[in-house]
């Protein structure tokens, strides 16, 4: 007997809904995981798990071997917990290839073990982006989800992709962006069938994610104007920051090639991660995913110098951890090097013209960067605004910086490309794969 159209709307709805409320649950308390796991270990805000305190200010009041120490243990737990998980768990399946797939799914537990290791080390210190972790736990679900309630390929293809970015919803509150990610990054298409459950997902999600990680923004900024000069300086800015955003693609994307899955991982990861804690008892901004050195960029707070050094740095950290074999997003990390690198470039400009806040080129660039860097420019754009709160005023040079930075990722992409490959790209982006922080195995 076949099921009447008003049954199958009414199993996709549920599934929809259902979707969205574990999504949100498992982002909050992943959330809220790592929040105390980093009060815990390095020693502030104690008696909270959400707290007024960032983790900046935490690390940089805890003393430099404290620092060492935590790092130390943040490498034996990624050394060891990903060798274990790839020697003994069922193969990692990443969103995308299991987007790809005939019959999208994703192991549970290997999936779970996964995500708690990529939570648990950037709450230690790792520089990479914990975003990855949410999302492959909103897909799996939402793949498990509709197995039980008996839906097709095709729809568990879409509540999978829905998932992932109502993962992504709720750990910063990115509703509208959730869905572009969906759309724009998983899905590849602005189709109805998918853009409904998708905006319903997420916001379902985000809205969950209230009742334990409230209902704020990622970053907080001081009073920011347009002014010609930022003007003029996104339309000539725009296409460096692509060209940045490539170098940056194709460093982690050899790095993550490259990273060992045998017993030489724990020792690599050891060793990477002891280098960066000695390296935070002088820059407490380079551990965790770079939030902190995004908000002082939009904050105005950081100097050219300590810009230059925080971006060096940074980028030899992403790199070090994705080679020794840890995994996380790029996400916030991404838009941590385009906001550094803005305040370089906007500095530089500012001598030339001056006037313009370094924070107003901090949120251009870091937009402009993560838009490339991930080959997502409205989603990009859309999570700059979300998670900043940003004027509209800003929208004009935001275009026009991505638009630059996207026409020389592109241009980069295309003339590295084999001949006979029709411009197809030889760097496969971890977001441009949907992000994902799981290797592929065989």
């Amino acid at each position: 007997m076949t099921k009447s159209p008003s049954r199958s709307l009414f199993v996709l709805a549920l599934a929809v809904i259902l979707t969205g409320l574990v999504a949100g649950i498992s982002g909050m308390l992943l959330a809220m995981l790592l929040h105390a796991i980093q009060h815990l270990f390095f020693g502030y805000s104690l008696p909270h798990i959400i707290s007024q305190e960032s983790f900046l200010q935490g690390v940089t009041a805890a003393s430099p071997l404290r620092r060492a120490g935590v790092l130390m243990f943040c490498g034996l737990v990624a050394g060891g917990g990903w060798w274990l998980l790839y020697r003994h768990a069922r193969p990692l399946v990443s969103i995308a290839r299991a987007l790809a797939s005939a019959k999208p799914a994703m192991p549970v537990a290997a999936t779970l073990i996964h995500a708690l290791l990529q939570i648990t080390t950037v709450a230690l210190g790792s520089p990479l982006g914990r975003e990855v972790a949410p999302r492959e736990v909103g897909a799996m679900s939402a793949g498990r989800l509709a197995r039980i309630l008996g839906l097709g390929d095709a729809d568990t293809r879409i509540l999978m992709a829905c998932g992932a970015g109502a993962g992504l919803a709720a750990v910063y509150n990115v509703p509208l962006g959730g869905a572009l990610f969906v759309l724009e990054v998983l899905m590849g298409t602005f189709s109805f069938t998918v853009m409904i459950p998708a905006l319903a997902c997420c916001a379902i999600a985000a809205m969950v994610a209230w009742a334990g990680l409230g209902n704020e923004t990622q970053y907080h900024l001081p009073a920011l104007a347009v002014t010609p000069a930022l003007l003029v300086w996104s339309l000539l800015a725009g296409p460096l920051f692509g060209l940045a955003a490539y170098g940056f693609s194709r460093l982690t994307r050899s790095a993550r090639d490259r990273a060992p899955r045998n017993a030489l991982l724990p020792v690599l990861c050891l060793l990477n991660f002891t280098v960066i804690g000695l390296l935070a008892a002088t820059f407490p901004a380079l551990l965790g995913n770079g939030k902190g050195p995004a908000q002082l960029s939009f904050g105005n707070h950081l100097l050219m110098a300590t810009a230059a050094t925080l971006l060096v740095l940074k980028i030899a950290a992403i790199w070090g951890s994705l080679r020794a074999g840890a995994q996380g997003g790029l996400l916030t990390p991404g838009l941590t090097c385009g906001a550094l690198l803005a305040c370089l470039l906007g500095g530089a400009w500012n001598h030339l013209w001056p006037g313009t806040a370094p924070g107003a080129f901090a949120v251009i660039g870091a937009g402009a960067f993560l838009a490339a860097s991930m080959t997502m420019p409205l989603t990009a754009i859309v999570l700059i605004f979300e998670f900043t709160d940003l004027t509209l005023n800003f929208l004009p040079p935001m275009i026009v910086a991505v638009t630059g930075a996207m026409c020389l990722f592109k241009f980069c992409q295309s003339r590295a490309a084999p001949r006979g490959s029709e411009g197809s790209a030889p760097v496969r982006n971890d977001t441009a794969s949907a992000g994902d922080g799981a290797p592929e195995q065989p």
